[in-house]
Formats: structure tokens, C-alpha cells, sequence
């Protein structure tokens, strides 16, 4: 069967783009999910705090994927779920399978990439000792806590001070266990100032940073204590510094990382820094048609930021179904100092109507400081800011008169401290 577009994943961004690209005219929308039910992530986080942007009011995860739900009941958008992509290919066909219709080839005229991301396991940063059971990472903890009914442990440490751990620091304790403490690699957080405060502070629990577990023993089978040990600059362990902590669980928070074994698998080109899709402007990836947004293009902070992306591409898919255009010549956006990446990575100007918006990370801590935007070295626009953090992802706006000024092949974004 021919769709005019087929969405690949059903959580907040792939819902996002589906009820975007309705609202645009097209009719004929698939979502394919691979979980039971739509909602991705959001299900497991029954935390408050989402939807502040889009919706002006703070909602639970589910809360915020069942108004992407309940907009998308009243238009022609079909899913299915419990269904797993296998492949999507460069032509634009989706290889499916289920137990209902076993494998299938779609076809689409238009395909957003929407698969979210992953969390690193232990195995991705290599702690040294024993194999136990109670190692979890943090999101697996949540949904066996949240979703499944089981309690992971009674006396915790948290490696790793990502926002899912420290939302779980909390919850842990709400529950009734013991957490010990929150140790981060980093001289600096990587979650969000707010839940820093909500999280670890409001329950007196440590944080120690430029920190890292350096082993891992067990009894019986279970885990029984870790060695805690101060980093150098170098990030390596500093002998004579260790802390030990009697836990039954430890919980990894070290980082995500975008879902992008079907984007790579098409072929289509990746940006090293995010892990994720090299897009234009529109979120339009270098296969025309396809499309990515949300975390398999790089990790943010707030799922409000993710439906605003996804719903660009969304409104993108379906102008590329009912109004092809050719493709255009593309402005590089790249990293100066102090900057870990741009998103969107290339921008085709003529297709801007009022701005640009950017995304980017900084990364270190800068305190007042200023955003310089050159095209060579011809300074084009400036943004001041008070506090930058890793953590905290960023935005600024490029003004559509300014970018028609821009003689080179590329701008490049950078930071200082004023």
C-alpha cells in the first residue's frame, strides 16, 4: 500500500509530526510503533514538569502524549503498533513486521524518522568489578518502578547526574528507599538547574562531581558495595581519594544516545558531534523525503522543544508531498569555540521565511557570556546570556534579512565569556 506519509516511531516527536502534517493537507498517514500503545518514553514519566511551553501548564508525561492522542483521534492518521521497523530504505520503502501480518514492505511518498533515543549501559564506560544483579540504568529503573510495579532496590547510588537520574534520585526516594548519593564525572551537572533543586537538594541528597565509580562488588549474587573515587581534569581515577558505599543498587544515568541503526541503514549522512541525522533547515535529512526530529537528531532537555522540531518536520513532509521543490544550495552552520554542535547543520535559505531558529549545546559552564554568529570573519549577530550550562540546550534566532547578507559557504557559532 502507498502512503503519503509513514511516521517511524509513536512517541512525542513521531505524534508531533503525524498531527502537523495532517493539519497540512495530507490524508493518508501511517505511525508505526513498536511498543503495545503511542506514547513512547512519556508513559514511564509520571513526573510533573512537561508541557510548560506547548501548553502553557505543567502535565505528567502521559498527560502531555495524550494530547497528541486525543488531537489525532478526530483525523484519518492510521497506527500501528506493536510493530517493528526493520528497515527503511533510500527509495522510501519501510519494512515492517508483526504478529498479526508478519513482514510487510510500505511504501511512502514522505518518511519521518522519529525513534527517540537510547540510554549507555554499563558496558558503554567500562566499570571495572563484579557482574551483579542491581545495575540498572536509570530509565529501565523507572519503568520497572512506574510502569511495572517492582521496587529495583532499598539503598541506591545514582552514577551519572542526566536529568532521568536525578528524576529518579526523587522517585527512588518517594518510594521509601535510601539514596546515598549522586556521582557525576563531570566538574558540572548534565540535567536541568530545576531538577538539581527538585531533586537532589529538596531531599538533602549529595551530589559529588569530578567523581566515578571505580568497583563494583557483590554478595550472593547481588550487588553490595561500590568504590567511589575523586577524577582528575583527566577524568582519571585519583588514588587515595576512594569512598566506599554500602548499596544494593546502582543506577547508570551516563548519557543518551539517538536511535539511528534505521537512519544509517538508508544511507543517509550523520553528524558525528550529535550522534544523530545531518538536516536541513525543515528537518529534511540529505535523502529528499525523509525526514528526522525529536532525540534521534541530537538529545534535548524538554519534550516541548521536541514536539516544536517535530512538528516542523511534520508541516515539512507534507510540502514536500503536495508541493516539490528542487533542492537549493545550503549554508553550513558549524561549531566554533565553546560549541558542541548546531542543529539544523545546513540551512537553505531561500526556503526561510521570517528566521532560523538554532539549536546547539555549549560545552562547559560559562557564566555571562556572549554568542557570536560570523560568516568568516565578518561578525553578522550577537546574543548575550547570563548562565550557560552542558545540560541545558540552547536557542537563538537567525533573522532571515541578515542570513540574504551571508557571502560565505558557512556560518559558524561560537561562545566567550564576556
Amino acid at each position: 500500500m502507498l502512503y503519503d506519509l509513514i511516521v517511524v516511531g509513536g512517541g512525542p516527536a513521531g505524534l508531533a509530526a503525524a498531527n502537523s502534517a495532517y493539519e497540512k493537507g495530507l490524508r493518508s498517514i501511517l505511525i508505526v510503533e513498536r511498543d503495545k500503545e503511542l506514547g513512547g518514553i512519556l508513559n514511564q514519566c509520571i513526573h510533573n514538569g512537561f508541557g510548560l511551553h506547548r501548553f502553557k501548564e505543567e502535565l505528567t508525561g502521559p498527560e502531555y502524549a495524550h494530547r497528541f492522542i486525543e488531537m489525532l483521534k478526530d483525523t484519518s492518521v492510521q497506527v500501528m503498533c506493536d510493530t517493528m521497523v526493520l528497515t527503511v530504505t533510500e527509495n522510501k520503502e519501510v519494512h515492517v513486521i508483526n504478529t498479526e501480518k508478519g513482514y510487510q514492505v510500505l511504501q511512502a511518498k514522505a518518511v519521518v524518522l522519529a525513534m527517540g533515543c537510547r540510554e549507555r549501559t554499563r558496558g558503554a564506560i567500562a566499570i571495572p568489578g563484579a557482574r551483579p544483579a542491581g545495575v540498572f540504568t536509570a530509565g529501565s529503573a523507572q519503568r520497572y518502578l512506574n510502569m511495572e510495579g517492582y521496587m529495583v532496590g532499598k539503598r541506591v547510588v545514582i552514577l551519572g547526574s542526566g536529568d532521568i537520574g536525578l528524576i529518579m534520585a526523587r522517585r527512588m526516594t518517594l518510594e521509601g528507599a535510601k539514596v546515598l548519593a549522586c556521582v557525576e564525572v563531570m566538574p558540572y551537572s548534565g540535567g536541568l538547574m530545576r531538577n538539581i533543586v527538585q531533586c537532589l537538594q529538596d531531599y538533602d541528597i549529595p551530589l559529588y562531581l569530578s567523581h566515578t565509580v571505580t568497583d563494583i562488588q557483590q554478595k550472593d549474587g547481588r550487588l553490595s558495595h561500590i568504590t567511589v573515587s575523586k577524577v582528575g581534569d583527566d577524568r582519571l581515577p585519583i588514588p587515595g581519594t576512594e569512598m566506599e558505599f554500602d548499596c544494593d543498587t546502582l543506577l547508570l544515568s551516563v548519557g543518551l544516545i539517538p536511535e539511528n541503526e534505521l537512519t544509517r541503514g538508508a544511507g543517509i549522512d550523520m553528524d558525528m558531534r550529535t550522534n544523530g541525522a545531518i538536516v536541513y533547515e525543515n528537518m529534511e535529512t540529505s535523502i529528499p523525503g525523509v525526514f528526522a526530529c525529536g532525540n534521534v537528531v541530537h538529545v534535548h532537555d524538554l519534550v516541548d522543544y521536541v514536539s516544536q522540531e517535530s512538528e516542523k518536520a511534520g508541516a515539512a513532509a507534507a510540502d514536500f508531498v503536495l508541493h516539490p521543490k528542487e533542492n537549493e544550495h545550503a549554508l553550513r552552520l558549524q561549531n566554533g569555540f565553546g560549541i558542541s554542535y548546531t542543529v539544523p547543520q545546513q540551512v537553505r535559505v531561500p526556503r526561510i521565511e521570517k528566521s532560523l531558529e538554532v539549536f546547539f549545546r555549549v560545552r562547559q559552564v560559562f557564566g555571562e557570556s556572549v554568542i557570536s554568529v560570523k560568516d568568516g570573519e565578518n561578525l553578522i549577530c550577537s546574543f548575550k546570556r547570563e548562565y550557560m550550562a552542558p545540560g541545558e540546550m540552547q536557542q537563538i534566532k537567525l533573522p532571515r534579512v541578515l542570513l540574504d547578507k551571508v557571502s560565505g559557504a558557512a556560518l559558524t557559532i561560537s561562545v566567550k565569556e564576556a
